[in-house]
């Protein structure tokens, strides 16, 4: 990833957060994982009163995940599918808080599923989570996930393989 993606990201979101009326700072770090490669825009909390953090937050972070999805809309707008960059926007620890939860649901699922040889469905995500899950899910071997249902009542079914 390039610094120009950072810089792009950066400035993007330190705008939207002015027009919010919030003045604070955003950090960008290129981060790798196995779903590839992401620009990371951290919030800098620090400047921001309890009640800004938990509305820029939103109920189980759906405030961060619009604003996410906004910016990985608008900042690769009109690209080219090889010059796109995903952007993962932080704030307080939350994704990274939310990853190890994600985590561990994806262990209880896999031993759930061993124990019981029977489906088991995991709901509540968002469909970034769900993404992340199905990655989660590939180190499990001997089992499959899919989504069932429609939004918002969409979920993830994890099962051995037949």
């Amino acid at each position: 990833m390039g610094d120009q993606h950072q810089q792009t990201g950066t400035q993007w979101l330190e705008k939207l957060l002015s027009l919010q009326g919030l003045s604070t700072q955003v950090s960008a770090e290129s981060v790798e994982d196995n779903e590839g490669s992401s620009c990371w825009l951290t919030i800098d909390n620090a400047p921001l009163e309890p009640d800004q953090v938990s509305g820029l937050l939103g109920e189980k972070g759906r405030v961060l995940d619009a604003m996410q999805y906004l910016a990985n809309t608008t900042l690769n707008l009109g690209r080219a599918s090889e010059e796109q960059q995903a952007y993962t926007l932080e704030l307080a620890g939350h994704r990274a808080k939310r990853y190890a939860e994600l985590e561990a649901m994806a262990a209880e699922a896999a031993k759930q599923v061993e124990e019981t040889e029977e489906a088991y469905e995991i709901a509540g995500l968002s469909s970034a989570e769900r993404r992340q899950m199905h990655q989660l899910m590939k180190a499990y071997e001997g089992l499959e996930t899919f989504s069932q249902g429609r939004e918002p009542e969409r979920h993830l079914m994890v099962r051995k393989l037949s």
